[in-house]
């Protein structure tokens, strides 16, 4: 094909090919380039995607062991074939990413395999196997994601000390599991790992599990997860690894630094956050400027300060999340087409997808305290809900904040059963400006986990009637 486009984006993670396929849809021609040798990115490859079929797995596992004896399904000897629960999550991402190799053809888009290297305004050398090729175009979008944050001192080997990509592809069930860091990644592998048999440690360098998340909602989920058998050395830091007899000392002290004790581990999970990625790209040659954390600098509209060159997704400001990346993506294309496009910041949810998830859409309890905004609160406990009883998982509470003068809503968070699922419905709710009175007073079917949404939007002004 001509090596003319309209639009050449570099990277082909959620932010890189959707932004390239909604682009193609529009009429541009456009070109992806990913270094990885399939399309997907971080996400699909090494991250969200295969990490959830391990926890649907062994979530499975584990209630075969423990739930299903409590409703008179008796399931002696279950084990696990680890062989086969790898098979199934390679299987899931090969059919998600020939997927993406579809939507490339029909959206006629030219999907790249190298690594792209901006060498000035409106050009882009890619490296492939074949050679280089020399490429030019009037916008460079620049989605190239996110790495692993490094810890310093600590070699990741990907075999016991690893990454999240490592602790997808272990070769067995570690016995003692050490996890720095309890963010998303480390509770999320952590669970998989837990249920199969591993002792599971964290170490985490503030004073709470989750930060971002409501402190209500992590204070109850750190209760669960301890329930679990989860174990917290929190306001620590790791200070030093060293390998005795096949496995690790592991040497923490308190954050502030005090009193050193030493933790000892089969595998370490190094799992402090991930940093943009920019390696190889060009950008100090072309004069691309990054803010104070390495990430691209950009305006409101994803432009750079070098013309015609954009950046969206994790390597750029706000929260590593892939869905954010696509949201963002479909704004990128929409501009470079010459329409409107838009994000809606305040709008975009999260999930931790543990047993039980956690999810939460708007403000936090915290910031708005912090803000001094008036506000009004919601809440009702899955214990009350008749689903939840009748499915033996009545963990967890939704919470919905709502403005003490105008009742819209700014924040719901949750804690529960399918919560990831549920959080939908909320973030709905803040894109339409909805106020908790609105969700009050739509009909919910009877009986599902949703109605603890109603029902928390209910106790906003204190008519919660659910039992």
């Amino acid at each position: 094909m001509a090596d003319n486009f309209d639009v050449i984006v570099i990277g082909g993670g959620p932010g890189g090919y959707n932004c390239a396929i909604r682009a193609g849809q529009l009429g541009l021609k456009v070109a992806c380039i990913d270094k990885r040798g399939v399309f997907g990115g971080t996400c699909l490859n090494i991250g969200c995607i295969p990490s959830k079929a391990l926890l649907h797995t062994t979530e499975l596992f584990d209630h075969a062991q423990h739930q299903f004896s409590k409703v008179g399904i008796i399931a002696s000897n279950v084990s696990i074939d680890m062989k086969a629960m790898m098979a199934h999550k390679e299987k899931t991402v090969d059919e998600l990413t020939k997927g993406i190799a579809f939507l490339f053809k029909k959206n006629k888009v030219e999907g790249i395999v190298g690594a792209g290297e901006i060498t000035a305004p409106g050009k882009v050398r890619v490296t492939t196997k074949d050679g280089t090729r020399e490429l030019t175009a009037k916008s460079i979008v620049i989605a190239t994601g996110s790495d692993v944050a490094p810890l310093p001192g600590v070699t990741i080997d990907e075999k016991t000390i690893v990454s999240s990509t490592g602790a997808l592809s272990l070769a067995e069930v570690p016995k003692r599991l050490l996890i720095v860091g309890a963010g998303v990644i480390g509770l999320e592998l952590g669970s998989v790992w837990r249920r199969l048999g591993s002792a599971v440690q964290v170490v985490e360098f503030v004073d709470r599990i989750v930060p971002g998340v409501d402190s209500e909602v992590a204070k109850q989920f750190q209760r669960l997860l301890e329930r679990q058998g989860f174990a917290f050395k929190l306001g620590s830091k790791v200070v030093g690894v060293e390998k005795k007899k096949g496995a690790y000392a592991v040497a923490i002290e308190p954050a502030a630094g005090d009193t050193r004790e030493t933790l000892e581990a089969d595998v370490i999970l190094v799992a402090i956050g991930r940093r943009a990625f920019t390696d190889g790209l060009g950008l100090d040659a072309v004069g691309v400027k990054r803010d104070t954390r390495g990430r691209v600098a950009t305006d409101a509209h994803f432009a750079t300060n070098v013309s015609g060159i954009y950046a969206i997704g994790d390597v750029r400001e706000g929260a590593m999340l892939a869905h954010k990346a696509e949201d963002e993506a479909v704004a990128m294309a929409e501009i470079l087409a010459g329409r409107s496009g838009h994000v809606n910041y305040d709008a975009i949810p999260s999930v931790i997808y543990t047993y039980p998830e956690v999810a939460s859409v708007g403000k936090t309890e915290d910031e708005l305290k912090a803000a001094g905004i008036a506000y009004k609160v919601g809440k009702f406990p899955f214990t009350a809900n008749a689903r939840a009883k009748s499915n033996l998982t009545t963990e967890g509470f939704v919470k919905i904040l709502a403005d003490a003068k105008t009742d819209r809503v700014l924040g719901v968070h949750m804690v529960g059963p399918d919560v990831g699922n549920m959080i939908g419905e909320a973030a709905l709710a803040l894109e339409f400006s909805a106020s908790s009175e609105d969700i009050a007073r739509t009909s919910h079917p009877h009986p599902t986990l949703t109605e603890a949404i109603r029902q928390a939007a209910m106790g906003v002004d204190g008519w919660t009637m659910q039992m």
